[in-house]
């Protein structure tokens, strides 16, 4: 008798699992898994974003939950198929729970479960207005003074915020606050999104001149609307701040400019938030139901403290601020840092005929952005992908079924062959004194993104300029002090400046709620992003999932929301879902909230 086929063998394991779920027979249902198991939820099932590691944690969560969710349904998904290769045999799954419907991933070792990912995709009476529910539009037909559109969005202009509240107020206008906004618009929660700057996208207008970005553009796509398909591969910041303004406008956001957030109180009692925001000259009151702080995965700059800053004669300033070479011709530059922004800044004032020294003080990653995009994100994010029949939504997907306790076994790999492949690169930036590392465990950038959010430049040619002396390298020192018209560092060496750019990093977004809230609230919530790890700069325990990003927080109606341009796209849709089911009143038993074990 022939072997059945794949796909017959993952619907007898879901009819197998469904059943047992649906008896609430709890052991059944766990006897599917095998015993090294993950299951990452995005909300669905626990109502947070968490990854259950083994079956007594699924036992866990299954006896807190599932009589919460009465999941049903399970069955491999519309149009899908499954695939075996060897022990494995994976494919897409559906399913529901009583509020909502579900689609997810499914690997199975040895006819059990590995690998779950259980996603939210729409809460059952409130879906997205789309495909063949989507709004009219014009208004056929005819009636006395019927408003426009145009006359409705003003109204709505007017009215919300100060007629009547929002239910979600966003601090920060960026990409996160923007893909947030576009998801909630379409749920038809209200939201205003307050941005200090003028204009949409401006975050990304005035950074310094040489920015872009380098992740490549099917990587970066944001809700709804695609990019063009002959938008560049890696889009410069100018042309990424006028994409976010169009997008903002389009997509009919309440996007208040110019407006900066003072001050924000939590009333236990009433279950709002009082925020005292600053707009067109006056003091305003906004009382919004859940705060999202979407200021910034990079969080707040870190500005050293050396000893004789206060004493330099020259110009001095954190990358953040950085304005872009111009002035600085014929100038000599000292840039403080070795990461993304390090390379970025010091690579622009070198072309622009300044004198620039790179003061390296830890090692870093440096991934070649060819080689990367092409063995680190090709299969995924690529051309070749989107001709293969790879959507940017399955790409996610299957990004995120990856729980992060093996995802670097996966990348370990990936890195050695590119360690390989561009061995005399590497040669080359050694032989100049750069100290490179492939982080902790040889798993590369990506990894070390999650773990620290730093401690890595994605190659786009500066590395050339180190490797041919043309930027100068002083690695392995500290700075020891600023003089008047140098810095001094930890090897005796004096060199000579006349611009210092502290390209040092950034804080964890919780300081932001310490400035905008309070130190309290901001200990409360402790650190954001990094996974426990243990890693340098990502102490542990392990916690499994990004620290308090895009799911509940130990702060009740306090959200975080950021990350690249990816994750923001991604990460928005499961945010927007959490916070929609509050604002219809929908039951959402967290499971799992996030303990605190660091401040900051």
């Amino acid at each position: 008798m022939l072997d059945k086929a794949p796909a017959q063998k993952l619907t007898d394991l879901l009819d197998q699992f469904g059943a047992a779920l649906a008896a609430s027979d709890i052991d059944k249902a766990v006897g599917c898994f095998q015993e090294d198991c993950y299951w990452r939820d995005l909300v669905t099932f626990t109502w947070n974003i968490k990854t259950m590691e083994g079956r007594d944690q699924v036992r866990d969560m299954l006896m807190s939950q599932l009589a919460k969710t009465k999941p049903s349904n399970w069955a491999i998904a519309k149009g899908e198929d499954a695939s075996e290769s060897g022990e494995l045999l994976e494919g897409w799954i559906s399913f529901e729970t009583e509020v909502a419907r579900g689609f997810g991933h499914i690997r199975l070792k040895n006819g059990k479960i590995w690998t779950l990912l259980t996603t939210m995709v729409e809460l059952k009476g409130h879906e997205e207005p789309a495909g063949f529910a989507r709004p009219m539009g014009a208004k056929h037909g005819h009636g006395k003074n019927r408003p426009t559109w145009k006359e409705e969005r003003e109204k709505e202009a007017t009215e919300l915020g100060f007629v009547r509240q929002p239910h979600t107020l966003i601090v920060g206008g960026g990409q996160g606050g923007i893909a947030l906004g576009a998801r909630l618009r379409q749920l038809g929660v209200p939201t205003i999104i307050v941005e200090k700057n003028e204009r949409a996208g401006d975050s990304w207008r005035k950074r310094y001149k040489s920015l872009c970005l380098h992740d490549p553009v099917w990587y970066d796509h944001l809700p709804y609307i695609d990019f063009p398909k002959n938008w560049p591969v890696f889009s410069p910041k100018d042309k990424i701040g006028d994409w976010l303004e169009m997008y903002a406008k389009v997509m009919e956001l309440n996007y208040w400019s110019s407006t900066e957030a003072k001050s924000a109180t939590y009333d236990d009692k009433k279950k709002e938030w009082t925020v005292i925001v600053h707009r067109d000259g006056k003091d305003m009151t906004l009382k919004p139901k859940h705060l999202v702080l979407a200021t910034g995965q990079s969080g707040k700059a870190n500005l050293p403290k050396f000893k004789g800053m206060d004493n330099f004669k020259g110009d001095q300033h954190h990358s953040s601020k950085h304005p872009g070479p111009d002035a600085y011709a014929g100038k000599r530059a000292v840039v403080i840092g070795s990461n993304n922004s390090a390379h970025d800044i010091a690579a622009a004032l070198w072309e622009a005929g300044a004198d620039v020294t790179m003061v390296q003080r830890s090692t870093t990653h440096i991934s070649r952005s060819d080689t990367l995009m092409e063995i680190g994100l090709g299969s995924l994010y690529s051309e070749k992908a989107v001709q293969g029949g790879m959507t940017t939504a399955k790409a996610d997907l299957v990004f995120a079924s990856l729980p992060y306790k093996i995802l670097h076994e996966f990348q370990i790999p990936a890195y050695a062959e590119m360690k390989k492949r561009d061995a005399k690169f590497y040669e080359g930036l050694e032989r100049a004194g750069f100290m490179l590392d492939w982080g902790d465990d040889d798993s590369g950038l990506f990894m070390k993104y999650l773990r620290r959010g730093s401690g890595y430049y994605i190659d786009v040619g500066a590395s050339d300029l180190i490797i041919d002396g043309s930027i100068k390298l002083k690695s392995g020192v500290e700075v020891k002090e600023v003089r008047e018209h140098s810095v001094l560092l930890s090897d005796g060496s004096d060199l000579p400046a006349d611009l210092i750019v502290y390209a040092t990093g950034y804080g964890s977004m919780n300081g932001w709620a310490a400035d905008l809230i309070s130190r309290d609230v901001a200990d409360k919530v402790g650190k954001c992003w990094g996974l426990g790890s243990n890693t340098t700069k990502d102490p542990g325990p392990w916690e499994g999932e990004l620290r308090n990003m895009w799911k509940p927080t130990q702060q009740e109606a306090l959200w975080f929301h950021g990350g690249n341009l990816h994750q923001s796209r991604h990460y928005s849709q499961f945010l927007s879902l959490q916070l929609k089911a509050r604002h219809e009143g929908i039951a959402t038993p967290v499971y799992g909230l996030q303990q605190v074990h660091h401040k900051g």
